[in-house]
């Protein structure tokens, strides 16, 4: 699959970041940041921009906050192959922390939103545009929303001169059909615009969903190395590049640091296909019910945890062991 419009976007650091709360060492970040500017991805998304009122620097690493002075010690020197970005959400960022684009590191700033802020989304994005950043506006769980009211959302950002606007399937329940339902619906309702698509794999799709919303005309692609993101993860990045018929684009040095970096922190830290998160996915839930699973001592119990989440009045019965 070749189109030159298509541009790879990274968010290792930032989705990943979900998972260990940015807890990733400065020398993790620059490999990755030198390994995928090597490869040709077009854009990396480092993390957060949050107010530090909000998180506890304690709890959370720089890359939750992503001052800008930081991040540029941080990279010890930029690399002009591959554009700086970084995500907001609605509520969680002031102006005062966002910069003047001049005077910033970061090219790139996306706005993630639900449905029912899609105003406040169109607004804040306005503002990241006039400081002269690129922008983008994510549409999260868009699968749990009505078809009507997806529409009411799209003609809104239609309206506005936000740029591009991503599908996010942020629950991994979408299949391909739905995928194309969406990024024709997204296109047609809002012509100009770019389509982005950002896939999380509790159901092993990830990769082919990103693949069809490729056929399907996205050409913003959202992926993550080794596939590290919350929960389940993301596109895996080296299958993504492999994919796209771009020379550009080189997997070598994402192969590298998988192998160096990626590999020895899945020992530590879990992600991937794992089953309370595609029983989740299914159910079309917000995985946090997974996680806090996963932290707990039934965490490979499935036949119980499968049951909380579709009979909990079977769970609610003292006699019921799971088994």
């Amino acid at each position: 699959m070749f189109r030159q419009e298509i541009k790879v976007h990274d968010c290792t650091v930032r989705d990943g970041g979900l998972i260990n709360n940015w807890q990733f060492s400065d020398e993790l970040v620059r490999s990755s940041y030198r390994a995928l500017a090597e490869a040709g991805v077009d854009y990396m998304e480092i993390g957060y921009k949050a107010s530090e009122d909000m998180f506890d620097r304690k709890v959370n690493g720089k890359w939750r906050f992503c001052k800008d002075e930081e991040i540029r010690a941080a990279l010890d020197g930029l690399d002009s192959r591959i554009k700086l970005g970084c995500m907001v959400d609605i509520g969680r960022v002031r102006d005062e922390d966002i910069l003047q684009k001049n005077d910033s590191v970061f090219d790139l700033i996306r706005v993630a939103c639900y449905l029912k802020d899609v105003d406040k989304a169109i607004d804040l994005a306005g503002k990241i545009m006039d400081k002269g950043y690129e922008t983008t506006i994510n549409i999260m769980a868009v699968s749990t929303n009505l078809e009507k009211d997806i529409d009411e959302g799209l003609e809104e950002i239609g309206k506005s001169r936000v740029p591009c606007v991503y599908v996010v399937d942020s629950f991994g329940n979408m299949y391909s059909e739905d995928i194309t339902f969406l990024t024709k619906k997204y296109l047609q309702a809002m012509p100009g615009k770019t389509i982005g698509i950002h896939t999380h794999n509790n159901r092993q799709l990830a990769f082919a969903n990103t693949i069809q919303a490729v056929i399907d005309g996205a050409n913003m692609l959202d992926a993550s190395i080794y596939g590290i993101g919350r929960g389940p993860g993301n596109c895996c990045m080296e299958l993504l590049l492999t994919f796209l018929k771009n020379p550009k684009y080189n997997v070598r040095p994402i192969l590298g640091v998988i192998e160096k970096y990626f590999l020895p922190l899945s020992r530590e830290i879990e992600w991937g296909y794992i089953i309370p998160y595609m029983i989740t996915g299914v159910l079309n839930e917000h995985p946090r019910t997974a996680i806090e699973w996963r932290d707990s001592e039934e965490r490979d119990e499935f036949v119980k945890f499968y049951d909380k989440m579709t009979t909990p009045e079977v769970m609610a019965t003292p006699s019921h062991t799971g088994k």
